[in-house]
């Protein structure tokens, strides 16, 4: 029996893979990996999988697992625009709606290898978690499904080449540059809102206010907060 790997660490995509491991187990061998610590070559030689996924993965694959397996990331980008970390948050904020979930070889690059296949996805409501369960759920009914029964050529990327930042934790701290409207104080809220996402945030004094599911109505925005000691103090 054919063996894959699906390497990742958010709650969604483990729930998803496992769901993918159910539906197509009686055709696919199918190794979920975790933690990073547990994606080594020695294991992966063992496994011998024709097909190596990263759904939402933030470490760099070495040479010795992406030269001898085909590995693919999932990448929340219309690639080459939107290559690096943090891209979600950083098209939100330049004011994106539609975007593209990008299946991409590894190849040693920064999210520079060839691309399997690109799907559409609306990015202009919703809470980032909202929107990363909804990008899990395309890549494991759709893309990786699509990947395994069709076995795409790899094209080069073409088009415009920017390139993202990673964001950093102090760049969620609310600025009055942000809200200088409703919607971009939405976007900004909601873009951070996730799972192991540093939330948006105020300080007052010696307290930190942290911001999350925000909604927009015609003349306000609600959502929820929570007050704590700031670290930082």
């Amino acid at each position: 029996m054919e063996s894959i790997v699906i390497a990742t660490i958010k709650s969604w995509n483990i729930k998803n893979a496992l769901k993918f491991r159910e539906k197509w187990g009686d055709t696919y061998k199918v190794h979920l990996v975790t933690d990073p610590k547990n994606l080594s070559a020695d294991l992966l030689e063992r496994i011998k999988p024709s097909y190596i996924f990263f759904p939402h993965w933030s470490w760099i694959i070495p040479p010795e697992i992406y030269e001898p397996f085909e590995c693919v990331v999932f990448h929340v980008a219309d690639l080459p625009y939107g290559r690096g970390g943090s891209p979600l948050q950083n098209l939100i904020i330049r004011g994106v709606k539609w975007t593209k979930v990008s299946a991409l070889k590894v190849d040693g690059g920064l999210d520079t290898g060839p691309i399997y296949l690109k799907r559409d996805v609306f990015i202009g409501l919703g809470s980032a978690e909202e929107i990363f369960i909804e990008i899990s759920n395309l890549i494991f009914q759709e893309m990786i499904p699509e990947i395994l029964e069709k076995r795409p050529k790899p094209y080069p990327q073409k088009g415009e080449i920017l390139e993202f930042q990673r964001r950093k934790p102090h760049e969620s701290e609310l600025t009055p540059e942000i809200a200088e409207n409703l919607p971009r104080l939405y976007d900004f809220i909601r873009m951070l809102d996730g799972e192991g996402y540093p939330r948006a945030f105020l300080r007052l004094g010696r307290f930190k206010i942290l911001f999350s599911e925000a909604h927009l109505r015609a003349d306000r925005l609600c959502g929820r907060f929570e007050i704590m000691e700031d670290e930082e103090d």
